[in-house]
């Protein structure tokens, strides 16, 4: 093997299909520390452990600030742990060079934020298709599986619309498809019902578990919403720093 294929074939080492019974996401005593303006320390995590298996939903709650945005950016691979390790499909994130995590992320990873972050310029079916055209993917490819994702969503007659033609629920729907479109492992959501109303937010919370059955996906939700943590199948609450056990 040449340098250039052990290169290529060292960068996609990674993407081999996860066994079907392994964790989707696991944190290993993750702790995080941000350095203030005054040089002081200000300690958001501390030694968090979590394990999420294929097909579960484990919603995190806590008081604002409390670090559930925190743990999803780690989880995530958005932002690096000041000590500990956090592994998607068994791959060790801190391991990777920059060029495979944004691989990794693009592709077993999928992100809904409370705000939807489409492209204003583009279309419905082109926001969903962008992680796939991101990833190599050919446009009619990408577009083809975009209009199943929009479909599925219950948006197959909006492909053509622009965000600013779209509700607030719709655009946030939008968004879920995207997360879907390169078929992660790990679905992340950050508040995604923060920013509706009462009904957009309880179709949200209804497609967010039929669409976890249908592809078994692994969901972690951070959420002040009590009616979306009570559909998980655990509720974790982050306080001082670590995970603990929340019953309702």
């Amino acid at each position: 093997m040449n340098e250039s294929s052990a290169t290529q074939a060292h960068d996609m080492s990674w993407s081999r299909e996860p066994e079907p019974q392994s964790i989707a996401v696991q944190a290993k005593d993750l702790a995080k520390t941000y350095i203030g303006g005054d040089g002081g320390e200000l300690r958001v995590l501390a030694g968090v452990d979590l394990i999420v298996m294929p097909g579960e939903a484990v919603a995190i709650v806590g008081a604002s600030g409390a670090g559930k945005s925190t743990l999803l950016h780690l989880l995530g691979g958005l932002d690096s742990p000041t000590s500990g390790v956090v592994e998607v499909g068994g791959v060790r994130l801190n391991a990777l060079s920059e060029r495979e995590l944004a691989l990794l992320r693009n592709e077993r990873i999928g992100f809904v934020f409370q705000f939807h972050h489409l492209l204003r310029e583009f279309t419905a079916a082109e926001n969903v298709a962008m992680p796939l055209l991101i990833g190599g993917s050919s446009r009619r490819q990408a577009l083809s599986r975009a209009r199943e994702l929009l479909d599925e969503v219950g948006l197959g007659g909006r492909l053509e619309h622009r965000p600013n033609e779209l509700s607030g629920g719709e655009q946030q729907r939008v968004a879920v498809a995207r997360a879907l479109v390169a078929r992660p492992l790990l679905l992340l959501a950050d508040e995604p019902s923060g920013n509706l109303d009462t009904q957009s937010s309880e179709h949200l919370h209804e497609l967010f578990f039929r669409l976890r059955a249908k592809h078994r996906l692994a969901m972690v939700i951070a959420t002040h919403n009590r009616e979306l943590a009570d559909r998980a199948d655990r509720v974790l609450l982050v306080r001082d720093g670590r995970l603990e056990s929340f019953h309702t």
